[in-house]
Protein backbone atom coordinates (compact mmCIF):
# COMPACT_ATOMS: atom_id res chain seq x y z
CA UNK A 1 0.00 0.00 0.00
CA UNK A 2 1.28 3.45 -0.95
CA UNK A 3 -0.16 6.50 0.81
CA UNK A 4 0.15 10.22 0.04
CA UNK A 5 -1.77 13.48 0.62
CA UNK A 6 -3.59 15.45 -2.09
CA UNK A 7 -5.69 18.61 -2.28
CA UNK A 8 -8.75 18.74 -4.55
CA UNK A 9 -10.31 22.20 -4.86
CA UNK A 10 -12.79 22.08 -7.73
CA UNK A 11 -15.27 19.85 -9.52
CA UNK A 12 -12.78 19.61 -12.38
CA UNK A 13 -10.08 18.37 -9.96
CA UNK A 14 -12.43 15.68 -8.65
CA UNK A 15 -13.32 14.54 -12.18
CA UNK A 16 -9.64 14.36 -13.17
CA UNK A 17 -8.82 12.39 -10.01
CA UNK A 18 -11.68 9.90 -10.48
CA UNK A 19 -10.79 9.40 -14.16
CA UNK A 20 -7.17 8.61 -13.24
CA UNK A 21 -8.23 6.29 -10.39
CA UNK A 22 -10.71 4.46 -12.63
CA UNK A 23 -7.92 3.56 -15.05
CA UNK A 24 -6.09 1.62 -12.32
CA UNK A 25 -6.59 -2.09 -11.88
CA UNK A 26 -6.39 -1.85 -8.08
CA UNK A 27 -8.26 -0.21 -5.21
CA UNK A 28 -7.87 3.50 -4.48
CA UNK A 29 -9.10 4.66 -1.08
CA UNK A 30 -9.54 8.28 0.00
CA UNK A 31 -9.43 9.01 3.72
CA UNK A 32 -10.82 12.17 5.24
CA UNK A 33 -10.79 12.09 9.03
CA UNK A 34 -12.67 8.96 10.03
CA UNK A 35 -14.32 8.54 6.62
CA UNK A 36 -13.02 6.24 3.91
CA UNK A 37 -14.47 6.43 0.39
CA UNK A 38 -13.70 4.72 -2.90
CA UNK A 39 -11.41 6.94 -4.97
CA UNK A 40 -13.18 5.70 -8.11
CA UNK A 41 -16.53 7.08 -6.90
CA UNK A 42 -17.29 10.65 -7.88
CA UNK A 43 -20.28 10.68 -5.51
CA UNK A 44 -18.08 9.37 -2.70
CA UNK A 45 -15.63 12.22 -3.18
CA UNK A 46 -18.43 14.78 -3.23
CA UNK A 47 -19.62 13.42 0.13
CA UNK A 48 -16.45 14.31 2.07
CA UNK A 49 -14.93 17.60 3.22
CA UNK A 50 -12.39 18.69 0.61
CA UNK A 51 -11.45 21.98 2.27
CA UNK A 52 -8.33 20.31 3.73
CA UNK A 53 -5.85 17.87 2.16
CA UNK A 54 -7.02 14.26 2.08
CA UNK A 55 -5.04 11.02 2.25
CA UNK A 56 -4.98 8.62 -0.71
CA UNK A 57 -4.08 4.94 -0.39
CA UNK A 58 -3.21 2.86 -3.45
CA UNK A 59 -3.62 -0.89 -2.87
CA UNK A 60 -1.51 -2.08 -5.77
CA UNK A 61 2.04 -2.37 -7.01
CA UNK A 62 4.69 0.33 -6.85
CA UNK A 63 4.40 0.71 -10.64
CA UNK A 64 0.64 1.29 -10.40
CA UNK A 65 1.16 3.86 -7.65
CA UNK A 66 3.82 5.72 -9.65
CA UNK A 67 1.59 5.76 -12.74
CA UNK A 68 -1.30 7.15 -10.70
CA UNK A 69 0.86 9.70 -8.89
CA UNK A 70 2.13 11.04 -12.21
CA UNK A 71 -1.47 11.39 -13.44
CA UNK A 72 -2.51 13.37 -10.34
CA UNK A 73 0.79 15.20 -9.81
CA UNK A 74 -0.86 18.65 -9.79
CA UNK A 75 -2.91 17.64 -6.71
CA UNK A 76 -0.04 16.30 -4.57
CA UNK A 77 0.60 18.19 -1.34
CA UNK A 78 4.33 18.85 -1.01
Amino acid sequence: MISFPIQLTSVSDIKTFVDAASRLDCDVDVICGRYLVDGKSIMGLFSIDLSEPIQVEIHGSQAQAELFMSAVDQFLVR
